[in-house]
């Protein structure tokens, strides 16, 4: 598919008449405005597409004053680079996913791809290389080679452009923290849409590495990440949406965007027992250590 910055449509919250296939109705708004740190705003959603000023102002309404746009191939890297600059409520982040560098491999393209990450890494207001590590739930066989080959490379950019690393891990948490340990880490570390346990959240803890909660969060079958939010340092605690992916509940099922987000930091609150404001006004300040100011 062909990303494109040009408007288009756009449908309000729950005003779409499709059913559990719409946007969710929007949340109360937060007493204190934070960041969703992960969001896709180039992915399609069924028939609604959104353009980024539409996207951003519906997550302005209800308390989420910014977002990081993040990419997964050269096409959405590219597409960031574009986004970034077309409104400053966004921020942005470029990589090859782990499930896309065994296909850039394959092809002979993985070294041209990682060399063009690094030029649009180089944008000002590209803060992070992301999404990048390791996926052993989607790729196995010789493209796990190319995954671990392509994660080490991410960090060494990260590294040298003091780019925030932002990391998708899924089902490989060990095999992730013996690569960073081995690489050594930029120094700021983001687990995106954070799936791990206790054990990974005091190991983040320990260091330094920050823990980003999706709506994943509110699914009933969620006990890992309740567990993991229970012991994470909340001054490493971050949100996101993975828009259009990962809505919480009880809208599960239907498209994800920014302006969810309250959603999520209210289970937040209230599993960990924490004012909202205070836990805005926290999740807010971490964002910016992570990424530095929107302004």
């Amino acid at each position: 598919m062909r990303h494109s910055l040009t408007p288009r449509p756009y449908r309000a919250p729950g005003s779409d008449g499709s059913g559990k296939r719409g946007f969710p109705p929007a949340p109360e708004p937060l007493p204190v405005p934070v960041m969703d740190n992960h969001t896709h705003l180039d992915f399609p959603t069924d028939d609604v597409r959104v353009d980024i000023a539409a996207a951003l102002d519906a997550a302005e309404a209800v308390g989420v004053c910014g977002a990081v746009q993040v990419g997964c191939d050269l096409e959405s890297s590219r597409f960031t680079v574009r986004a970034v600059d077309l409104d400053p409520r966004l921020l942005g982040a470029v990589a090859l996913h782990p499930n896309d560098a065994p296909g850039y491999a394959v092809r002979g393209e993985l070294e041209d791809a990682l060399a063009e990450i690094e030029e649009l890494a180089g944008h000002p207001r590209v803060r992070a290389i992301g999404e990048t590590g390791l996926d052993f739930y989607r790729t196995e066989g010789e493209g796990l080679a190319h995954q671990r080959y392509s994660f080490r490379r991410h960090i060494d950019i990260a590294k040298r452009l003091d780019r925030t690393l932002q990391i998708h891990d899924r089902d490989a948490h060990q095999d992730v923290v013996q690569v960073l340990r081995e690489e050594g880490t930029p120094e700021r570390v983001v687990f995106h849409c954070f799936s791990g346990d206790g054990e990974l959240a005091r190991i983040c803890n320990n260091e330094g590495w920050f823990m980003s909660f999706a709506g994943t969060l509110t699914f009933k079958n969620a006990t890992n990440l309740r567990e993991a939010l229970a012991v994470a340092d909340p001054e490493l605690v971050l949100v996101e949406t993975d828009s259009p992916f990962l809505t919480p509940h009880p809208h599960r099922g239907r498209p994800n965007a920014s302006y969810t987000v309250p959603y999520t930091v209210r289970a937040m609150a209230e599993l960990t027992e924490t004012d909202l404001a205070a836990l805005c006004g926290q999740v807010s300040a971490n964002t910016v250590r992570a990424y530095g100011s929107w302004v």
